[in-house]
């Protein structure tokens, strides 16, 4: 199974959690998400990076509701930022991996596109690429790194938490078979790997992956994807960490990897 991130702990946050919707032409229906508001932002006129984090798959409707740890763990990095989860799944279709299906399922536009120009919109962000991230864990991992490649003018910070690189089966076992060559090309992250060192120095991005040791599933895609771009020269950041495809490893690494992603976006204004 991809994974999905729990909601087992109730801890308390220091800033204002709230769920909001948007009007999604991509979906054809309303996209949900949760927006966490870091302490001071109401009686204040900064503006503040986004972290975007993209839950895991198969899920329900509802999974984007499971962060608030992590929201918990940017309070714990102790620098500012806008957080937003958004929903990824809905009813009869738990799985779309973060791509465009077609009409009314365009999940990668929904949420690559159209959330961030809402959030821009609705709060005080530094509406530019140095001031998004995207990040996510398991199936949530892989719709982090593909978006943040397919639309590098939006996120300067990628980073995959136990992710995969390719469109996977539900149970994230097999590649999904996209229709045509040119699709299952464009959906794997490999692909990318041979232009990055180029098109980085072009576009200055931080990308970041890590996978448990104990996670059969998917640590050898991450670390073959590690042995590329270090082939390659690309600038990136790979850990290997005790552990398996579960909640406590991304609960437990998230205050760090949380301050890498925002050490390297513009800081509030």
């Amino acid at each position: 199974m991809a994974g999905v991130a729990g909601s087992a702990a109730s801890p308390r946050l220091h800033g204002t959690l709230v769920e909001r919707s948007l009007r999604s032409k991509a979906l054809r229906g309303r996209l949900a998400f949760e927006v966490y508001l870091p302490p001071g932002y109401g009686s204040s006129t900064t503006h503040y990076p986004v972290i975007y984090f993209l839950h895991g798959l198969p899920a329900s409707p509802y999974a984007f509701r499971g962060m608030k740890a992590f929201a918990r763990a940017l309070d714990d990095v102790g620098r500012p930022a806008i957080f937003v989860a958004p929903q990824g799944a809905r009813d009869g279709d738990d799985d779309p991996e973060y791509l465009d299906w077609g009409s009314g399922r365009n999940w990668e536009t929904a949420i690559g596109r159209e959330l961030p120009q809402w959030v821009d919109r609705h709060y005080r962000t530094i509406p530019k690429r140095r001031g998004r991230a995207i990040v996510g864990l398991s199936a949530g991992g892989y719709g982090a790194v593909l978006l943040a490649l397919h639309h590098l003018g939006s996120y300067s910070v990628m980073e995959s938490w136990s992710g995969y690189f390719h469109p996977t089966n539900r149970s994230g076992t097999a590649p999904l078979d996209l229709g045509s060559t040119a699709a299952n090309r464009r959906a794997s992250a490999h692909t990318f790997v041979r232009s990055l060192r180029r098109v980085f120095r072009r576009r200055p991005t931080f990308f970041a992956f890590y996978v448990g040791r104990g996670d059969a599933t998917f640590r050898a895609e991450n670390q073959h994807l590690h042995r590329e771009l270090a082939a390659a020269r690309v600038p990136h950041v790979f850990e290997l960490y005790a552990g398996a495809h579960e909640q406590s490893l991304w609960v437990g690494h998230a205050v760090t990897w949380l301050g890498l992603a925002l050490a390297h976006l513009a800081p509030e204004k």
